[in-house]
């Protein structure tokens, strides 16, 4: 009978047709690529196809996608230099055949861009500068394309570490009411909070919340269907856990975790975190230990158990992404040039090698496409 269950649930799962489409996935590169490029990806197998560019951009990194439209979002270096010399945020209109279009581009206000958002009316982009600590917002014009002038804001202060000289914002996030832009900022060891207004694109400075003195807050996580926040910490190798309110963006200290085994002795930074879409589970990625730490989430609490870690499969996992079934999580491994597939236990949350790695130069961003 169980297994009758099982068989019956898998139809399910694949739609009773007994087969999966494959699901577009874009890819974001450093220096090395120079490129955005496409794969497909096997929901049943976690196969994975070997990447093709789709567009030549310079250091497209970060990638983003338009809420309504199919256009694709990434940060990077101008194709024509601005006379400020700052980095800029590019648009791609997405065909049919799920190839790339260049629309345009725009400066994103400051030096070293290192990831964007799009806010929820699909009118503004939110961009963080690692380079020099600022934020900003840049229109999107009626087809889409990045257009006009940066709204930026300036953050300033340090912290306690040779990394923490200044500012340095590493993550942008818009809250679910669309009305808050969380930004963590490695530099200052705060995440930072700004009203937004969603009519102008303007950002106000709201209340930080500070982290511990070292820890250089990088990237966020916020729980699909619970009250909870989670921040990987990129200096002292740790997540920290909140009680989360969505109206304010208000953060309250649960819990932390450290995310590599007590005996370790190397030098490692932590990179991407994500919650698993059925809320159960949590995921991190350490840099140095080349591994992917896994965590049960407390359904009520939010507190984080150890489940494992498991290696990333090559070297440097700058970031990782769920598929969308919620079976696979595929590793983009930067300094070895690869992404790797593993596969997730519905029951445990613990991760496991699959035989599917693909090449591809410095990979930084995997995006699913599933429209």
């Amino acid at each position: 009978m169980a297994g009758k269950l099982a068989l019956a649930g898998m139809a399910l799962w694949m739609g009773g047709s007994g087969a999966l489409q494959a699901v577009p996935v874009f890819i974001g590169t450093d220096g090395k690529g120079n490129a955005i490029f496409r794969a497909e990806f096997n929901e049943k197998t976690g196969e994975l196809s070997a990447p093709e560019k789709v567009a030549d951009y310079k250091e497209p990194g970060f990638l983003a996608l338009h809420p309504q439209k199919p256009i694709l979002y990434s940060i990077g270096s101008p194709n024509s230099a601005f006379a400020d010399r700052s980095g800029s945020v590019a648009g791609f209109a997405i065909g049919d055949d799920h190839g790339l279009s260049f629309l345009g581009e725009s400066s994103c206000g400051g030096r070293g861009p290192c990831h964007l958002q799009v806010d929820a009316t699909g009118k503004f982009i939110a961009v963080a500068n690692y380079g020099d600590g600022s934020v900003a917002t840049v229109a999107i014009d009626d087809k889409g394309a990045p257009s006009g002038d940066p709204q930026v804001e300036q953050n300033a202060g340090s912290g306690p570490t040779d990394r923490q000289k200044g500012p340095h914002a590493h993550g942008t996030y818009f809250n679910a009411a669309n009305n808050r832009l969380i930004v963590p900022d490695l530099g200052v060891d705060k995440m930072l909070v700004y009203r937004f207004d969603a009519a102008t694109g303007a950002l106000t400075a709201d209340t930080p919340v500070a982290t511990a003195p070292g820890a250089g807050p990088r990237h966020l996580a916020l729980h699909p269907k619970l009250p909870f926040a989670y921040v990987i910490n990129e200096l002292d190798n740790t997540v920290g856990v909140y009680k989360y309110a969505d109206a304010q963006a208000s953060f309250t200290p649960v819990e932390t975790q450290p995310t590599l085994p007590e005996d370790f002795k190397g030098g490692s930074t932590t990179a991407e975190i994500e919650v698993h879409p059925n809320g159960k589970f949590l995921y991190a990625s350490n840099r140095g230990h080349d591994s992917i730490a896994a965590w049960s989430i407390d359904q009520t609490s939010g507190k984080l158990t150890f489940v494992g870690h498991e290696p990333s499969g090559g070297k440097t996992p700058r970031h990782f992404v769920i598929d969308p079934s919620g079976h696979f999580l595929l590793a983009a491994n930067q300094a070895s040039g690869d992404i790797q597939v593993l596969a997730i236990n519905a029951e445990t949350g613990a991760l496991s090698a699959t035989p599917h790695k693909v090449q591809v130069p410095g990979p930084i961003c995997i995006l699913f496409y599933t429209r």
